[in-house]
This record gives structure tokens, C-alpha cells and sequence, in this order.
């Protein structure tokens, strides 16, 4: 059966996630790329090094979100979000440091590894940590019974 999620059922796959992915468009060129984030307050909270991401994130702040749970070909749930992309300062980018830490934390199999600058403390001052204030999504699932 395929069908629409809830708005509950998209917080909650939002909620139970925390890898998605960007999706941005400049000069007619689209760009898609995974990040880790945090789902809260109806927004997206994620961070990323200086690249070609983050300037095109400054050059044009609409952007899509995109997150799945594919348990099998015919058991699969999709969200996708469109909104805006903004910079975080101060304390609230501390703030979302440490949430994206404590989220990002348990899902590693390996406590003396960091993904990359997820969560490398000697890259923290360089990151730009930003939200997406999400301005309307969807949500789609396939789901057969055996």
C-alpha cells in the first residue's frame, strides 16, 4: 500500500533520523548532500564546514530537506521539506553544537572515532551551525502487508 504520513507521522520520522539530506539550487546548478541534524521546534539544525554547501546555502537560503527509513524496496517511509537556511551565532550555535553531539554520539560503533567534522572538538570554532526554519513538507511511506 502506498500513502501520505501524518504530520505526526513526519515529526516522528524526523525525530527517530538524524542523517538527511540538503538540497540546494544556485546559477542553475543543484547540489545535494547528507548531514547529520537534529529535529526541533519545527526546524532543522545541522552544521558543515566552509564548501561549496555552505556558499551556495548564502548565495540562495531556500532549500529542500529530505529524509528516509527504508526497512526493505516495499517497506519505506520519505519526508521532504522546503525552507529556509540560516546562520546560527553565539549561544544559540553552542547550543546546537551540543545537541547535534548528543545526538550524534550513541549512533557511533567506534567511541575513539568522530565522523568526520561532525563532532572533531578541534574543528568546532571552524563549523558554520545553521537551522532550516521549515516552511511546508510531505511525506510518503509503501508498507505491504506479509
Amino acid at each position: 500500500m502506498l500513502g501520505e504520513l501524518s504530520k505526526r507521522e513526519i515529526i516522528t520520522l524526523l525525530e527517530s533520523q538524524f542523517i538527511g539530506r540538503i538540497g540546494c539550487h544556485v546559477n542553475g546548478e543543484t547540489y545535494i548532500v547528507p548531514v547529520n541534524y537534529v529535529y526541533q521546534n519545527n526546524a532543522i539544525y545541522a552544521q558543515a564546514g566552509e564548501g561549496k554547501k555552505i556558499e551556495m546555502l548564502r548565495a540562495n537560503p531556500r532549500v529542500c530537506f529530505q529524509v528516509d527509513e527504508i526497512d526493505s524496496m516495499f517497506k519505506w517511509k520519505s519526508v521532504i521539506l522546503w525552507g529556509n537556511f540560516e546562520e546560527l551565532k553565539d549561544m544559540e550555535r553552542q547550543q546546537v553544537m551540543q545537541g547535534l553531539i548528543l545526538r550524534i554520539m550513541p549512533n557511533t560503533n567506534e567511541a575513539g572515532r568522530h565522523p568526520a567534522h561532525a563532532i572533531n572538538p578541534q574543528l568546532h570554532d571552524s563549523l558554520i551551525v545553521f537551522r532550516i526554519n521549515i516552511e511546508q513538507g510531505s511525506g510518503r511511506f509503501e508498507s505491504h502487508d506479509d
